[in-house]
């Protein structure tokens, strides 16, 4: 039996619906989208989940099959972005990235070594400093495969 998909992140659902209302300003019009960006918070913490699937379809957007790698590094990707545009810090990327892969998925397995270094910062090595500059290069690096 598969698992759910369940968020990762607090707040992933108001992103979602955020990215909804994203795509009706582009012009990307139709009737599950715009159900989508209506959602409150409240709503969106229980609805997003059984709307995406069909607002994706309609849009004709490729929807990666739930835990599959291209929907994993995806995620990363786009995780990535969030990280250049100043909306998540270089110690998240990485956390997340070490939790939700570990050092398994070879895009994102850099990430995870230096969310093993971060906890060994003040015993010698990179500073804090030195790490987020390093996490935001692979940032850069892992974004231009959007």
């Amino acid at each position: 039996m598969p698992k759910p998909t369940r968020p990762r992140h607090p707040g992933e659902e108001a992103c979602l619906v955020g990215a909804a209302c994203d795509a009706l300003v582009a012009g990307l019009d139709s009737p599950t989208p715009r159900r989508l960006a209506a959602l409150t918070r409240a709503e969106a913490a229980y609805d997003v989940r059984e709307l995406l699937p069909g607002a994706l379809d309609e849009l004709g957007l490729v929807r990666p099959p739930p835990g599959s790698t291209a929907g994993q590094e995806a995620a990363a990707r786009v995780l990535c972005r969030r990280l250049l545009q100043g909306e998540l810090s270089p110690r998240a990327l990485a956390f997340w990235a070490h939790r939700s892969h570990g050092h398994e998925l070879p895009l994102t397995a850099r990430l995870a070594e230096l969310d093993d270094a971060y906890d060994r910062t003040g015993y010698g090595g990179p500073t804090v400093a030195e790490l987020d500059a390093e996490v935001t290069a692979e940032a850069r690096r892992l974004g231009a495969g959007l």
